[in-house]
């Protein structure tokens, strides 16, 4: 019986669908070399030597479909920049939101063993890596489904930001969907954490409120204001992070949810914000960092 846990650490290194990994270890017995070894000879893992190089770089690309009813956005990751301006990359990306939106698939897995041009998606993302010569990874995707009202994306750097947004409303009309671009410019700018206030978990404000009780007594504050500064101090935290309280970037003068009462009196139906995503290309993937004179030092004691 073939773990899980092995399926994945052979489908990471090499590059291959999880079915073919799946496959190739029962057929040598769990055996993690000469299952790498399989998949070479039947040509699906022409990665497998790459899969070891950190990629950081890459695109968000997303896509809607022509009813702005289903959306994803999908994160594609590649070792260098110059590969993200690559057109076959570029094209790949984008494929690969619009194969999540039309199969309406809800996870990597799936998205892997799905078809692209006559082969798995895993073939064809392995087919890529050995044609351009660096290790890639589809790294994330999300999908909103709007039943009532539309789903909006916006692209921003040329794919170094993305971000999704869900609105609900009973009319959909050309109104809501430019509202629907401005509230995702919006994310992808200000990079809110939160809908409303309503939706900060508790523990995080009480985590805020010790760490900022501590700024106060450091900064020599009198102990009968602390709990006073703290509440402003929150106050206008909550306001930076909460989508709703935040100024909206095309007008300073008015909140995102003062936008939305007037949008919604304009198309005369109520508009709320259902949820986001914000995907930033290679956010907290570990990038390597080389020191050259490390390496000559290290040069020179090995010879």
């Amino acid at each position: 019986m073939v773990d899980a846990s092995t399926v994945k650490e052979l489908r990471e290194r090499t590059g291959a669908g999880m079915m073919d990994c799946k496959k190739a270890l029962v057929q040598t017995d769990g055996d993690m070399e000469k299952a790498i070894e399989l998949l070479r000879e039947k040509g699906l893992a022409a990665a497998a030597k790459k899969a070891g190089r950190i990629a950081a770089e890459g695109l968000v690309g997303t896509y809607i479909n022509a009813e702005n009813k289903i959306g994803a956005i999908v994160e594609v990751n590649c070792e260098t920049d110059f590969v993200a301006k690559n057109q076959d990359f570029i094209d790949f990306v984008n494929s690969m939101a619009k194969i999540v939106v039309d199969k309406e698939l809800s996870s990597l897995e799936e998205l892997s063993e799905s078809d692209y041009n006559g082969m798995k998606v895993s073939e064809a993302l392995s087919s890529l890596i050995a044609k351009i010569g660096e290790n890639m990874a589809i790294r994330r995707f999300e999908k909103f489904s709007a039943g009532n009202g539309a789903v909006v994306s916006y692209i921003h750097g040329g794919g170094r930001i993305g971000t999704l947004v869900q609105l609900d409303s009973l009319v959909v009309n050309d109104t809501l969907i430019e509202l629907g671009k401005d509230i995702a410019m919006q994310v992808a700018a200000m990079n809110p954490l939160y809908i409303s206030e309503s939706d900060v978990p508790g523990d995080y404000i009480e985590k805020e409120k010790e760490i900022l009780k501590v700024q106060a007594i450091n900064e020599g504050k009198n102990p009968a204001v602390v709990e006073k500064m703290i509440e402003g101090r929150l106050k206008k935290q909550l306001k930076e992070i909460c989508l709703l309280d935040q100024l909206f970037v095309k007008d300073g003068e008015k909140t995102v949810a003062k936008l939305l009462t007037d949008k919604s009196k304009e198309i005369g139906a109520d508009i709320s914000i259902s949820r986001f995503v914000r995907f930033e290309k290679g956010e907290g993937i570990q990038k390597r960092e080389d020191n050259f004179a490390e390496e000559v030092m290290s040069q020179m004691k090995n010879k």
